[in-house]
């Protein structure tokens, strides 16, 4: 017990920081902002129906099975083998979609540093996004070592900083009785239910606040984690919240919602701002920042999640193709493979009438894939409280079996209800060909979904280089 004491040094305001740092990011705002002042009853049910329940969850399954692994081990625990490679593929795949997300949002904000007319041109943002890819992938053919250095400083600089900035520009303009584009009356706090594309948006606020199944493994680290990890997360929605909501106001306030940009919003407002303080000379600097940011942290993204997908080719759940490293210890096969997926993705951006447009359905498909991912991970909650209750957790989600069936079937629910609304183009967009919009994403499901169930089924004994030990692993959990 003194052992574990003196591992629990967490305090609940440091563990609600790191899972802010994993939610928070700048590049989500406008897509914030094109709901106004009702993206707050928006984020009120995203974090009842999906961030809590995924975060308690994660924090029992977290800290009852502590010799890493995290989703995959869950996830194959609950529901075995096959689904457990399932779970980290998905956990994996769903990057292949958004890495164009957010280098679109790098090309975009270099567009403006260069020229804001290069905002709209299809070619130049495809070039700078395929470039960027390509780049940070050989750079991370370099091991993660030599990555985590760019990463590192550039999220600090392209994210505190820039969020900081917008949010004082934004109080600025409301205290100083500027136009303003939205409505901040108490009616419009309640959203337009009367089309179902006016909820699309929605969809994407879940990948905004997906990824706290990363930080659940510091739940045991923390003193009193039956009641200190619940409270650290409720911290970090609060924070969260405050951070979007702020900054996304900023934007609304003085871009009209029909004339936001989901790739280049949050730069056309820094102009807006920077104009009328006769600051434009910042522009050009908060433009590098953010480029910085978004850069670090597609950089910080393509070697972590592919090196554990690689954990698991080992185990034989991927051809000895997919084994291969290079002398830094890196998956090249895997590498290549992901950025040739990256590529496909990318000319999305051709075939779609606006940068917008397409920047929503790749950030649709990223969310839908992923989702399917939380999916078992709430069920592999619900099953493991079954069929390992002798496993110790140093945190429980409390009232015994009622409380992780509420707990479970409010996220299985909100995933389920967010991948059907992805299905309709939200009515602030135009998307062009609806036949393709919807066949892009279906198409893009089905191949998310089917390759690994494919690799699986297909696999052979000789793809085994270390047998699994998941069993191993429970019992020293035990002890």
């Amino acid at each position: 017990m003194g052992k574990n004491k003196k591992r629990r040094v967490l305090s609940v305001f440091i563990l609600a920081m790191l899972n802010v740092s994993i939610m928070a990011s700048l590049r989500n705002l406008p897509i914030v902002a094109s709901y106004g002042l009702s993206a707050v009853v928006f984020f009120f049910l995203v974090a009842i129906f999906f961030l809590i329940p995924c975060a308690l969850i994660s924090a029992e399954l977290a800290t009852g099975w502590t010799m890493g692994g995290g989703i995959y081990i869950w996830v194959k625990e609950a529901f075995g083998d096959r689904w457990g490679f399932f779970a980290i593929w998905m956990q994996w795949a769903h990057n292949l979609s958004w890495y164009p997300v957010i280098l679109s949002f790098v090309a975009g904000t270099i567009a403006y540093i260069i020229n804001p007319a290069l905002v709209e041109n299809k070619t130049f943002v495809l070039s700078i996004v395929l470039s960027s890819f390509w780049g940070m992938t050989f750079i991370n053919y370099f091991g993660i070592r030599t990555s985590s250095i760019v990463s590192t400083i550039g999220v600090i600089l392209g994210t505190i900083i820039p969020g900081i900035f917008v949010i004082g520009l934004g109080i600025s303009w409301l205290t100083e009785k500027q136009p303003v584009q939205t409505p901040l009356s108490f009616e419009a706090l309640f959203p337009d239910l009367s089309k179902i594309g006016n909820l699309s948006f929605l969809a994407g606020l879940f990948l905004a606040f997906s990824g706290l199944e990363v930080s659940a493994v510091h739940a045991k680290e923390v003193k009193d984690p039956q009641k200190n990890y619940p409270r650290a997360i409720i911290l970090a929605a609060i924070i969260t919240f405050f951070v979007f909501m702020l900054g996304a106001l900023a934007i609304a306030i003085v871009i009209p919602e029909k004339e936001i940009s989901l790739v280049a919003g949050l730069m056309e407002a820094f102009k807006i701002f920077f104009s009328y303080y006769h600051l434009e000379w910042i522009l050009p600097i908060m433009g590098i920042l953010l480029v910085i940011g978004a850069a670090a942290e597609v950089n910080a993204w393509i070697g972590g999640p592919i090196r554990g997908l690689h954990a698991t080719s080992l185990h034989g759940d991927l051809p000895p193709l997919f084994q291969r490293v290079n002398k830094h210890g890196m998956p090249t096969s895997l590498l290549l493979f992901q950025a040739i997926v990256v590529t496909l993705c990318s000319f999305v951006i051709l075939e779609l009438p606006t940068l917008s447009a397409a920047f929503w359905i790749l950030s649709v498909l990223s969310a839908q894939s992923y989702l399917f991912m939380y999916i078992l991970l709430f069920l592999a909650g619900i099953k493991l409280r079954y069929e390992k209750p002798h496993v110790p957790r140093a945190y429980r989600i409390p009232y015994k079996l009622p409380g992780i069936w509420i707990v479970g079937s409010l996220g299985v629910f909100a995933c389920l209800f967010a991948i059907f609304l992805g299905f309709f183009p939200p009515t602030q967009l135009e998307v062009g060909n609806i036949i393709f919009y919807e066949s892009f994403l279906i198409g893009g499901l089905v191949f998310m979904v089917a390759v690994p169930l494919i690799f699986h089924f297909f696999r052979k004994p000789h793809w085994i280089k270390i047998p699994p030990s998941i069993s191993n692993w429970t019992d020293q959990d035990k002890s």
